[in-house]
C-alpha cells in the first residue's frame, strides 16, 4: 500500500510506522483512517517483524482527528433517520477499529510520544503496550471541548491505565496532563528531555523485545490482554489451554543450547498470517 501520512520500516526484527506530516501536526484525515490499520496489520502478516514502534514527526505527536472527517460527504438529508443512525454506527466502528488492531496485533507495540498527543491521538498510544513520552508532551481529551464524547476508545481503555478519578477529570474537563504527572499516574514508563533520546531509549527496547523467542512474546501479549478481560482462574484455566497448545519446548532447548556454548539465542520468526506470504514494507 502507498502511504502518504505515514513512513513505514522494518530493521533486525522491529517495525516501525512513523506519522510524517509535521506541518499539519500529523492530524488525522480520513486517508489516515484507511492508511494506519493497514500499516500496523502488515507490520504483523509477515511474520518477520517482532515487535512495532510507533513514533512520530515534528513539535507534535498528533492533533488528533481531522474535522474533515465529520464534515466530507454528508448524507443526504432525505434518508430514513434509522437508516443515519445504523450508517453512524458503522462510521464510529470503522475508527475503533483503526486502533482495535494495535491489540490484535501478535506483536508488541510501543509508543514515542513528543509534544501534544491529543483526541484520537489518545484513542491510540492508550491501545499501545508501552508508552514513553517526552518532557514537553502533553496530553488531552479533546473530544469533550468540541462537544462529543471520546468514542474512539480513551472511555475504555484509558480506565485501565491509569486512576478512575484522574480518568473522569480528564473526560469531564478535557484539560491537559503534562509529562511529568502522566509518569506519575503510569500512563508513560518514562520521560526523556529530548526526542532523540526519547526514540533512542524506545529502539533500545525493541531490540531486546525483538531478541527474545517470538512465541513466548506473543504468547505474553494475548495472555495478558485475555487476562485483562477475564478473572485470574478463568485465566489462568485459559492459559493452560493456550500454553498447551503452543509450547512444546523448543524455544526454551534453543536458549539453554546457545548458553552452553556462551551465544545469545536465535529463534524461528512466527508463521505469516494466511494470505500474508510475500507481503513486505
Amino acid at each position: 500500500m502507498t502511504y502518504t501520512r505515514l513512513r513505514v520500516s522494518r530493521s533486525e526484527g522491529v517495525a516501525n510506522i512513523e506519522l510524517s506530516c509535521p506541518d499539519e501536526f500529523n492530524r488525522m484525515p480520513p486517508a489516515f483512517w484507511d492508511e494506519f490499520p493497514a500499516a500496523v496489520a502488515e507490520a504483523d502478516a509477515g511474520g518477520d517483524a517482532r515487535v512495532l514502534v510507533l513514533s512520530s514527526t515534528g513539535k507534535h505527536f498528533s492533533s488528533g482527528m481531522d474535522l474533515k472527517v465529520f464534515t466530507e460527504a454528508p448524507p443526504p438529508a432525505t434518508r430514513e433517520r434509522g437508516r443515519l443512525g445504523e450508517a453512524g454506527i458503522r462510521g464510529i466502528a470503522r475508527f475503533q477499529d483503526a486502533f482495535n488492531v494495535l491489540e490484535d496485533v501478535r506483536i508488541p507495540v510501543l509508543a514515542a510520544i513528543q509534544g501534544g498527543c491529543i483526541g484520537g491521538a489518545v484513542d491510540m498510544i492508550a491501545a499501545c503496550d508501552i508508552r514513553y513520552c517526552t518532557a514537553d508532551a502533553f496530553f488531552c481529551i479533546q473530544e469533550i471541548n468540541i462537544g462529543l464524547a471520546a468514542d474512539v476508545g480513551t472511555l475504555q481503555r484509558l480506565p485501565l491505565l491509569i486512576p478512575d478519578g484522574l480518568m473522569r477529570e480528564l473526560a469531564y474537563t478535557g484539560r491537559r496532563m503534562y509529562a511529568e504527572e502522566a509518569k506519575e499516574v503510569g500512563l508513560v514508563n518514562a520521560v526523556f528531555e529530548t526526542h532523540e533520546s526519547m526514540l533512542e531509549t524506545v529502539a533500545g527496547i525493541a531490540r531486546q523485545i525483538a531478541s527474545k523467542s517470538p512465541l513466548a512474546v506473543t504468547s505474553t501479549k494475548h495472555l495478558l490482554n485475555y487476562g485483562r478481560e477475564h478473572g485470574v482462574r478463568e485465566t489462568l484455566a485459559y492459559q493452560q489451554v493456550w500454553m498447551g497448545a503452543v509450547s512444546h519446548g523448543g524455544d526454551m532447548a534453543k536458549y539453554f543450547e546457545a548458553k552452553s556454548r556462551g551465544e545469545e539465542a536465535e529463534y524461528e520468526d512466527l508463521t505469516p498470517r494466511r494470505g500474508a506470504e510475500g507481503t513486505g514494507s
